[in-house]
């Protein structure tokens, strides 16, 4: 059979995700997607709903819904957006960062780990993963 990168490398995101989903709800009651939300909301610093939802790819009363449970749980303030309208400025709280940083560090530490057992080099398959994001982002960018 030949080979298909492209199909690898969908079926290893898959695999990622969920593996990294089952070691977050176990280690600390989170579910990946509600992790890569406020790990979206603290790189941006300040972000609003329509900002997370375009980051995940999900609708934004998907993501009005997901922020608003991350709300509930104390790990995001949301205060209404200066700009007016309906719109919600989110932000990561002291506990946020801090379970944003312990979960980080983990799925980090768990990655670097497989790639090891792997035996590719690790700081070759992040270089080569920065490549690959960068030509497609640079793929994607409207031409002049």
């Amino acid at each position: 059979m030949p080979e298909d990168l492209s199909f690898d490398l969908h079926a290893l995101t898959a695999r990622l995700d969920r593996s990294a989903d089952r070691i977050l709800q176990t280690e600390f009651g989170l579910s990946y997607r509600r992790f890569r939300t406020l790990l979206i909301v603290g790189r941006l610093g300040t972000a609003t709903q329509r900002a997370v939802a375009e980051e995940l790819g999900v609708s934004e009363p998907s993501a009005s819904r997901m922020t608003g449970v991350l709300v509930g749980t104390g790990l995001l303030d949301a205060h209404a957006d200066p700009a007016g309208g309906n719109r919600k400025q989110l932000s990561l709280t002291v506990e946020g960062k801090e379970v944003v940083e312990r979960c980080r560090t983990l799925l980090e530490q768990r990655f670097t780990g497989l790639v090891q057992r792997s035996g590719v080099s690790y700081d070759e398959y992040a270089r080569s993963t920065r490549l690959l994001l960068e030509a497609l982002a640079a793929s994607l960018e409207p031409e002049p």
